[in-house]
C-alpha cells in the first residue's frame, strides 16, 4: 500500500518559507509563487544562454542569468520579483533574461554547472545565483553572483538598485 503523506509533507515544505524564517512585509517568499515555471528543466540551456548572448550583442544589453530551482523559496522569490512590471521594464531595457535549473548543487545533485564554469564560477554553493554577463561573455559580478541565497528576504528596492547598478557597471 502506497501512502501519500510523505509526498504531501515534502511538497508543503517546498511551498513555504524555511522554518524560523518569515518573509518580511514587501518581500516575496515561496508562498507567493505556488509553482514558478522559471526554472523548468529545458532541453538545451547552453543554447538558450548562447542565444541570449547574441541578443545582448545585437541589442546593446547584458545577459541576466539566474541559476536556481523551483524547490528553492529564494529562487522562486527572485523569479517572482523579475516577473513584476517594475522589474520587467528594467530587464527589457538592460538585459536578456535566462533562467537555468541547477538542481541541488549544495548536495552534489547539481545540473548545468558547466554554464557557471563557462563564466568563471567553479562552484555554486546553493540557489539562486545571479550572473550578469556582458555580450562578450565577461562576468560583471563575480564577487556577488553566488550571494543571492537570501533573495526572499531582500527588499524590492535593494534588488532593483543592485540590478540597475550591474547594468551600468563596467566589465
Amino acid at each position: 500500500m502506497v501512502t501519500l503523506a510523505p509526498l504531501a509533507l515534502a511538497l508543503a515544505a517546498c511551498a513555504t518559507t524555511a522554518p524560523g524564517q518569515q518573509a518580511a512585509a514587501g518581500h516575496h517568499g515561496a508562498h507567493d509563487y505556488p509553482e514558478a515555471a522559471s526554472y523548468t528543466v529545458t532541453e538545451n540551456p547552453s543554447a538558450e544562454v548562447d542565444a541570449a548572448l547574441e541578443r545582448a550583442a545585437a541589442n546593446g544589453t547584458r545577459l541576466l542569468l539566474v541559476m536556481g530551482a523551483n524547490w528553492c523559496h529564494d529562487s522562486r522569490a527572485l523569479a517572482g520579483w523579475l516577473e513584476t512590471p517594475r522589474f520587467a521594464a528594467l530587464v527589457e531595457q538592460h538585459y536578456e533574461l535566462v533562467f537555468v535549473n541547477i538542481g541541488m548543487p549544495q548536495t552534489g545533485d547539481g545540473h548545468n554547472l558547466d554554464i557557471a564554469r563557462r563564466f568563471g564560477l567553479d562552484g555554486l554553493p546553493g540557489t539562486p545565483n545571479l550572473l550578469v554577463v556582458t555580450a562578450e561573455g565577461e562576468l560583471v559580478n563575480a564577487d556577488t553572483a553566488t550571494t543571492w541565497r537570501n533573495a526572499a528576504s531582500r527588499s524590492e528596492d535593494a534588488i532593483y538598485t543592485e540590478l540597475l547598478d550591474l547594468a551600468a557597471q563596467p566589465a
